[in-house]
């Protein structure tokens, strides 16, 4: 298929007149004299091999060349003003498409908020969202299956990853409501020393998975693991069948189970960490934007 070569200049001149059918009114509107106009038009038809434009005294009219070129000429110009401002929108990102991963405790915490303001003020950008778990998430960022990542407990160690911290909670302790430790308001750590534990297996979080253990350790025990389990909603669906106890960030409170009792914990300094992690040699706008929206409206702390 031939690709015509016709200057935009041209084609809207061409529109400009076919809709005024005057050369005096279209040149006044296009801000040039008439004879540039004229000779506008007649390079088009030169292009085209036929004339556009009737030229009678006092009077211009299309031809029948001239009307089916109108409506295409109009579309090129359309398109083109579209095509301009998406890839505008895409380099400044406001448009696109980004990849997030999420740990899936954070939909208890920030995730709902950031995704919020994200999308408030990027309508245009779709979000593909994955849940997974921190080391997942370190290793699809790597391979740039996702592009955000929304995690506990980043790798100190790491060099080609940016993060950011979002959010820092405390730990509660999840117990069967039966548990006779369910009564008292705070327990002490060292307290569950004699229960079984449900915990997250250390593949998933390494660094979380640790410092909960080393909460049980510096009480003077460590855990005795009843159950691995990846999301702390089947933890807590565990712990409420009676297979043991656990600690977990304090976020987890908002899963609303009958048979689960959430009780604050002695020594009550310990905090995990929620960061917001990214490549650092990502060049996109989308993963800016992002990072921005997070940094113009940091989530509240539980």
């Amino acid at each position: 298929m031939e690709r015509p070569e016709l200057p935009l200049q041209q084609l809207h001149a061409f529109i400009v007149l076919a809709e005024e059918l005057h050369f005096g009114h279209a040149a006044a509107l296009l801000g040039i004299a008439q004879p540039p106009l004229s000779q506008q038009i007649r390079r088009l038809e030169d292009k085209v091999g036929h004339p556009l434009f009737h030229r009678e005294p006092g009077r211009v009219t299309l031809t029948p060349a001239g009307r089916r070129l109108l409506p295409a000429a109009r579309r090129a110009l359309a398109d083109l003003a579209d095509g301009l401002a998406a890839a505008r929108d895409m380099g400044s990102g406001r448009a696109g498409r980004l990849r997030i991963g999420f740990a899936a405790s954070l939909a208890l915490t920030v995730l709902p908020g950031v995704l919020r303001t994200f999308r408030e003020r990027f309508p245009a950008v779709h979000l593909d969202i994955h849940e997974m778990t921190t080391a997942p998430q370190l290793a699809a960022l790597h391979d740039k299956t996702i592009d955000i990542g929304l995690l506990r407990e980043p790798p100190t160690d790491e060099t080609q990853l940016g993060f950011k911290t979002v959010l820092t909670e405390p730990f509660v302790a999840v117990l069967p409501s039966a548990h006779p430790l369910a009564a008292q308001r705070t327990i002490r750590v060292g307290q569950l020393a004699d229960s079984p534990f449900v915990l997250l297996p250390r593949h998933a979080g390494p660094r979380l998975h640790d410092q909960i253990v080393g909460l049980c350790t510096a009480s003077g025990f460590t855990p005795r693991v009843a159950q691995h389990a990846v999301e702390w909603q089947t933890v807590c669906a565990l712990v409420e069948t009676g297979l043991g106890v656990s600690l977990a960030p304090a976020s987890i409170r908002r899963i609303r189970l009958k048979g689960i009792a959430f009780r604050g914990i002695e020594p009550s300094t310990a905090r995990t960490r929620v960061a917001v992690a990214w490549r650092k040699n990502d060049p996109s706008p989308l993963v800016a934007s992002l990072l921005a929206t997070v940094s113009q409206d940091p989530p509240k702390r539980p």
